[in-house]
């Protein structure tokens, strides 16, 4: 079994759109209020403008793990 963990954080735009940044494999140890200090850094940079929209306001954040069981199903 693999296992895939990935830090979700989802903002709204100046169109009221949501939109999300993923991060693959956050740290284990990662707390409530490092992640929203990041998203307020990405905020104040405003570096990310998906589609011409600037990101105006945090929505939530995740961290959604995966599990996934391949099977060799080669005769």
């Amino acid at each position: 079994m693999e296992t895939k963990k990935r830090l979700l954080m989802t903002f709204k735009t100046n169109n009221d759109k949501k939109v999300s940044i993923s991060i693959d494999n956050p740290r284990t140890d990662l707390g409530e209020d490092e992640i929203k200090t990041a998203m307020d850094v990405i905020l104040a940079s405003d570096i990310f403008v998906p589609d011409g929209s600037a990101l105006v306001e945090l929505v939530g954040a995740k961290i959604v793990q995966t599990d996934t069981n391949n099977y060799d199903l080669v005769i």
